[in-house]
């Protein structure tokens, strides 16, 4: 009898591993296009890294009253293109969904941002890079690696896809809002060595849009700016939007923000009262929710977008 169930187990055990192996813990819906980041396999990759996994658990809160795919060991990562089915206005954002660095907000913070980003005829490019323990750079390079030559990917396709190379920005929350941020103060050299005609391309961001950042003003240093991102006059301008009860801290935003002032960088900042953190871009009855119309206006009025009057800049 004991023998019989333990083989009964196996089987099951081996059914279950062959199910997940089939049934990857998320991939792109039907028709986007997606590219393997690197062809020969990413630079300081991790061996034998385990399998990709959506870690959420039913005890984990719904965000608006919805779940959430927290993904999990990402060690092969991918650019996936969601192009405006309707008006196509040239613009692009690669999106850089949050997590800490151990996992990715794949829906909340990636595909339902895409969905917007088409709406108003931007092209979004979903990056999906490598987690855990990806980040922030310096102390691990692995993430910011992907962001550099995610951006060039996207330059090099941009004719294929339809994408002015002049209008091509970076959208990240949380942990992506601070990878946004150390990719538009990180472009002027590639951290792995050159990998075909893509790494020869600018990898410096257009315009940036950071949503509840981390990592950018040192908590434990009495918030003082973080000394691995150094704003200059070639940073990007920025649109950041935090909430002052955001539990990883409103400092990261305001921070930025002043470093961007002093540096002379266009920049636009809203704070609210409330928000806490990790909302996406799910409405609720909170006004910061509502930032993607804010962002929309700013992206006219920084003439990425058209419908902006020049003079209300």
């Amino acid at each position: 009898m004991k023998r019989t169930l333990l083989l009964i187990l196996s089987v099951l055990a081996c059914s279950a591993a062959t199910l997940m192996a089939q049934n990857p813990a998320w991939q792109p819906a039907p028709g986007h296009g997606t590219l393997h980041l690197w062809p020969n396999g990413a630079p300081d990759a991790t061996a034998n890294p385990a399998p990709q996994v959506n870690t959420t658990t039913p005890q984990q809160p719904l965000i608006a009253g919805q779940p959430l795919v927290r993904l999990g060991n990402v060690s092969d990562p991918t650019l996936t293109l969601y192009a405006p089915k309707a008006s196509n206005t040239g613009a692009a954002v690669v999106v850089f969904p949050g997590g800490g660095y151990q996992i990715l907000a794949i829906d909340l913070e990636g595909t339902e941002v895409c969905d917007w980003l088409n709406s108003i005829g931007v092209n979004c490019i979903l990056l999906k890079y490598r987690v855990p323990n990806s980040g922030p750079y310096p102390k691990s390079p692995a993430a910011l690696e992907d962001a550099q030559r995610a951006v060039g990917m996207v330059r090099e396709h941009a004719n294929e896809w339809h994408i002015d190379p002049n209008r091509i920005g970076v959208l990240g929350f949380s942990a992506g809002g601070h990878l946004a941020a150390a990719l538009s103060t990180h472009f002027d050299k590639r951290i792995y060595p050159a990998v075909d005609a893509a790494d020869q391309l600018s990898c410096r961001p257009d315009f940036a849009i950071i949503i509840y950042p981390g990592y950018l003003a040192l908590s434990e240093k009495n918030f003082e700016p973080n000394t691995a991102i150094q704003v200059t006059a070639q940073t990007p301008p920025t649109f950041l939007v935090q909430a002052e009860d955001d539990p990883v801290h409103v400092e990261n935003s305001i921070v930025y923000f002043m470093a961007l002032k002093h540096a002379g960088v266009p920049a636009e900042m809203h704070i609210y009262t409330q928000g806490g953190h990790g909302y996406g871009l799910r409405p609720t009855a909170l006004p910061i929710t509502h930032w993607p119309r804010l962002a929309e206006t700013w992206l006219q009025t920084i003439h990425v977008l058209p419908g902006a009057d020049s003079t209300t800049q």
